[in-house]
């Protein structure tokens, strides 16, 4: 091998590895990018699905309460209710439900309410799940009715002071209604919803009260009964925002404690008194473990629910798809290694298959230009005008046909010879390109031209057509002259038709037909007839 024939071998080997280094650098670059925003991105969907759970948790809770208020506000508006505090108006209740004063001779009367109502409390009771109790009481929350008749004469608000935060939160709430929230109750001693309705009597001055406790039980099996895809490890917890205490957590002895947790306690602060709803998450360190915890703000109760869970399960899938994303890139840079090793010792045998491929391909073009193009003119031949008959053919499409056959072709040949013959046919295919365009031009005999054109509208579009072809046909009538011969006075026969539907080779049948007939076509005088 020749020193030059060595440094050309040497650059190809220099030149194929900086290709090669190339590659593997972009295919890296492009693979940790690819990691990076897919991790990005399978990382907010976490965190989104996460708030999705934790709003779908605030809005049952929401729901729940909703559901106890609307049946505390049906209890109220009771016959039996208003009858009874009415009553109260007139005598002292305190004499009639008060086991310890034991009085001998209540009002009659006002036992008989007592009973009406006692009875009627008992009954709505039945259809309530989960309650802890529900009652009516005077202004000064002497408990006249209750679920539980053990309940019955007993006091809720001796505290003047609390009397009165009860009294003034009645009649400033909404309808008369104050919901405490949710409370341990002094009476079970169990974690309940609490609420009560001031009722008025009809010069609108409050009379006495209704109220309604439903044990958090329920609630707390509704949401626990909820699937977190994904998160099966995560816990749920709600705080108050006024007193950042716990209204529920994983660890029950945390249940009306306030919360240590730096960010919430921050949380409440910003939220306590904010009317808005908001949901967002936070990250924390608890014994050395990163959570993450979604929360809902629901402003009318002044709760946050959240939901926790470890970063690692929350990112699972982010890091599931880091790793098999790095995965993939080694093994997309091994397959270039092994690749650009085919590749060069292919190089040798595609040098060679280009010369061939080459080959192949010019004798294909000779080939269909053989079988779908005149040779003489370069314009479509017969069997392509078939092919696009078929192709154009429909029901609702029509098409205009316009023939030019050169009248005694024959006789040119042999008077004037057959290069003067051939003149003359390549002289007509460029006057009806000029007119029609080559793409619809088809040599369909040894002397005639087919001209194909879709129709675009109605009216006079016919008109147009018959004024393109006398267009043509004077160009075609211009004398042709030639070396040896002479002038040659060509003439021709010219029929138009238009047809719709179904196309084949007929319509040229049809169309010699018509020039056969009509013979010698002469300016302005086209036959033209509708299939």
């Amino acid at each position: 091998m020749s020193t030059n024939k060595k440094k050309d071998a040497g650059k190809g080997f220099n030149t194929l590895n900086t290709v090669l280094i190339v590659q593997l650098v972009v295919m890296l670059a492009l693979s940790l990018f690819i990691t990076k925003t897919i991790s990005t991105k399978t990382r907010e969907n976490a965190v989104s699905h996460m708030g999705a759970i934790t709003d779908e948790r605030a809005s049952i809770i929401e729901s729940y309460i909703e559901n106890a208020e609307k049946t505390l506000r049906n209890f109220s508006k009771a016959s039996q209710v208003k009858e009874l505090l009415e009553y109260g108006k007139k005598v002292d209740y305190h004499t009639v439900v008060d086991k310890e004063l034991k009085i001998a001779s209540p009002d009659p009367e006002a036992v008989r309410l007592v009973n009406v109502a006692q009875a009627y409390t008992e009954e709505f009771g039945k259809d309530i799940d989960n309650l802890e109790g529900v009652w009516i009481g005077t202004w000064d929350t002497l408990v006249l009715t209750q679920t539980n008749p053990d309940v019955v004469g007993i006091t809720t608000r001796k505290d003047p002071e609390k009397l009165k935060q009860l009294q003034d939160s009645l009649i400033n709430g909404d309808n008369g209604l104050y919901n405490a929230g949710i409370i341990i109750s002094p009476a079970s001693g169990k974690q309940c919803i609490s609420m009560y309705i001031a009722v008025f009597d009809d010069a609108n001055q409050p009379i006495g009260l209704v109220g309604l406790g439903i044990f958090t039980s329920g609630l707390v099996d509704t949401l626990d009964k909820i699937p977190v895809r994904g998160l099966e490890g995560s816990t749920y917890s709600m705080v108050n925002v006024a007193d950042n205490k716990y209204i529920f957590n994983k660890d029950a002895e945390n249940i009306d404690i306030e919360a240590q947790n730096s960010e919430i306690v921050k949380l409440c602060g910003e939220l306590n008194g904010s009317s808005e709803p908001k949901t967002s998450e936070f990250q924390y360190k608890e014994n050395g473990t990163t959570y993450i915890s979604s929360y809902a703000y629901i402003p009318q109760y002044g709760w946050i629910v959240m939901i926790d869970d470890e970063k690692s399960e929350v990112y699972a899938l982010a890091i599931t798809m880091r790793v098999y994303l790095g995965i993939f890139a080694v093994v997309i840079l091994g397959l270039i290694l092994v690749f650009n090793l085919i590749t060069r010792r292919q190089q040798k045998i595609n040098q060679k298959l280009v010369s061939t491929i080459a080959k192949n391909n010019l004798t294909k073009k000779s080939l269909n230009t053989a079988m779908f193009k005149d040779v003489l003119t370069g314009i479509n031949n017969r069997i392509s005008f078939s092919v696009s008959a078929e192709k154009a053919g429909g029901e609702k499409q029509k098409y205009y046909f316009a023939m030019f056959n050169i009248c005694d072709f024959s006789g040119i040949n042999s008077q004037y010879g057959n290069d003067s013959g051939d003149q003359i046919l390549v002289h007509t295919v460029d006057d009806l390109k000029e007119v029609f365009g080559e793409e619809n031009i088809y040599r369909t005999g040894s002397d005639e031209f087919v001209v194909m054109l879709q129709a675009e509208g109605e009216n006079k579009e016919s008109d147009v057509v018959i004024d393109k072809v006398n267009t043509a046909l004077r160009q075609l009538l211009i004398p042709q002259a030639t070396e040896k011969y002479g002038t040659i006075y060509p003439r021709y026969k010219v029929a138009v038709i238009r047809k719709s539907g179904a196309l084949d080779t007929s319509v040229i049948t049809a169309l010699k037909d018509m020039t056969n007939k009509t013979g010698e076509a002469t300016y302005g005088m086209i036959d033209y007839a509708a299939l």
